[in-house]
């Protein structure tokens, strides 16, 4: 793997759709604790060369807490309220379109909020987004509403346990507070005050491919978000030719633009990122229809 491929989820790869259930699996049901694990997504990214990013890897992989706070993230998402994916299929790629917009922002020069304040390295900004992306979401175990506050003092107890592994007390300290301002920076009204929360922010809603989007659409959930949705069919961040990021949005209908025009547009404003980012949608010659009925 090149150190610019992003590392998706196996089940659901960004840009390809595919099933994602609850945990990752195929179809919905009810499953015993043990069960939920026996797929269980292995959270990978290419850590160019990033020996402190490989370390925590191996310590979210190892950690059978923080994987089953995803599945009782994604059950109070997916089964319980019929929305999209928000667990750990979601959180990888996630991840990994984050660490790949700091490293195209970094290539052209764009400094992290660890490097400008802390005199810390790229390689602690990737830790940092890496771990922001994972955790983001898990207070959804808790609850939906009011998610990114539960988020805190879950991810702050779980990065106690992690971050030791990797960095002493001082550096500890700072690291973990950066991480957590990834997590309350991506609610919704939420302002960074960093790149590295920026691209968390920004990754979250670029999550938007089908695949995420299968659940509530064939579960019969017509509204405007699930359809255009449902309408995209890939997500790609390159290097731009303006700007330091490309993002491309695949399209079959239309209706996909409602998640730019009005999602991603959301996340964008406030986010820091504004300046260095193009972003473009591409509609096929001819459009897939995803609706034959719609009634109130």
């Amino acid at each position: 793997m090149t150190d610019d491929t992003l590392d998706h989820a196996d089940e659901a790869p960004a840009g390809q759709g595919g099933a994602r259930g609850a945990d990752g699996q195929d179809a919905p049901g009810p499953k015993i604790i043990d069960e939920r694990f026996e797929r269980r997504i292995v959270m990978t990214v290419p850590d160019r060369h990033n020996a402190k990013l490989r370390k925590i890897m191996a310590r979210v992989n190892a950690d059978d807490d923080l994987y089953a706070l995803w599945i009782a993230s994604n059950v109070n998402a997916v089964e319980r309220l019929n929305m999209s994916d928000h667990g750990p299929v979601h959180v990888k790629i996630v991840m990994n379109m984050a660490v790949r917009m700091l490293r195209l922002l970094d290539d052209a020069g764009i400094v992290p909020g660890v490097i400008a304040d802390y005199g810390m390295s790229v390689q602690d900004a990737e830790v940092v987004v890496a771990l922001g992306a994972l955790l983001h979401d898990i207070g959804i175990s808790i609850h939906r509403d009011d998610h990114e506050s539960f988020s805190l003092f879950l991810a702050e107890s779980k990065l106690r346990q992690i971050l030791p592994e990797v960095y002493g007390p001082r550096e500890e300290a700072i690291v973990r507070s950066e991480v957590l301002h990834t997590i309350i920076s991506h609610r919704s009204g939420g302002r960074p005050l960093t790149i590295e929360a920026g691209v968390v922010r920004i990754a979250d809603s670029l999550d938007m491919a089908k695949g995420r989007s299968r659940i509530p659409f064939e579960a019969g959930s017509l509204s405007i978000h699930s359809v255009s949705a449902a309408a995209v069919e890939s997500v790609s961040i390159d290097a731009g030719a303006e700007q330091p990021i490309r993002i491309t949005v695949e399209l079959s209908n239309s209706a996909g633009l409602f998640q730019l025009d009005q999602l991603l547009r959301e996340k964008l404003g406030g986010s820091g990122l504004e300046p260095y980012l193009e972003i473009q949608a591409k509609l096929g010659e001819e459009e897939k229809r995803l609706l034959t009925d719609f009634r109130l």
